[in-house]
């Protein structure tokens, strides 16, 4: 379970992020944050990956107090959160299948469990016919489909999907959404953040309003009507 307890976050400039944010985030959930360009929902997501830390208040992933982990032991708790971002973040030499056998390499992983397990996060996919494909012969939906692949190849239990369609068409951005919501009908948690409305209103799954740093609404099968 992920919990936000009381969690406020200023920056140097005292410009608030967050304030008073209470909030909490059952297994196997799907979360859109939305809200307005500046209203917290990307602070919200460095706090869980303690890329920020809380000026106040906790922020507990099944409770761990993740802002108390000894920066040596960081990486255990990152590895049970994949990420993916707007901007895709491929390494540009790599090929899709480099790509996404890089962040086992990094978790340690031994080349048996990389060749077994990469095609196969590719498959989930769709792209296992492009696993040799660099991301400059890719488009930008196929890219995003390479991030989501790598996101998940450490089996983390939480995927975070930070505007994840916001350079991609309408109906790549349906694809990448339908793909998280078979990530998520798989067992995965999923918190997307987003400004879209029409992705929102069409989800109907719970949504969590953020302006200005505050929570102005928090619903089961929300709208998003502001």
């Amino acid at each position: 379970m992920i919990f936000f307890d009381n969690v406020s976050k200023v920056y140097s400039n005292n410009s608030v992020a967050l304030q008073n944010i209470t909030l909490r985030i059952q297994p196997k959930e799907f979360v859109s944050i939305v809200g307005a360009s500046g209203a917290g929902k990307t602070t919200l997501l460095r706090l869980l990956l303690r890329e920020e830390e809380p000026t106040s208040g906790k922020v507990m992933l099944d409770g761990i107090d993740v802002s108390d982990v000894k920066r040596r032991y960081l990486h255990h708790v990152r590895r049970r959160i994949g990420t993916v971002f707007q901007d895709y973040k491929l390494l540009p030499m790599k090929t899709a299948y480099e790509n996404v056998a890089f962040a086992m390499e990094v978790a340690g992983k031994s080349d048996e469990e990389i060749h077994e397990d990469v095609p196969q996060s590719l498959d989930i996919v769709g792209l296992g016919d492009k696993a040799d494909h660099f991301p400059s012969q890719l488009s930008g939906g196929e890219k995003q489909r390479v991030a989501i692949a790598r996101a998940l190849i450490n089996r983390p239990d939480v995927i975070l999907a930070d505007e994840p369609a916001a350079n991609l068409d309408p109906i790549n951005t349906w694809e990448i959404i339908k793909l998280l919501q078979k990530i998520n009908s798989l067992g995965t948690t999923v918190v997307l953040s987003t400004h879209d409305k029409e992705i929102i209103n069409n989800l109907d799954k719970r949504v969590i309003v953020l302006d200005k740093g505050i929570i102005q609404s928090d619903k089961e099968n929300g709208k998003y009507l502001l």
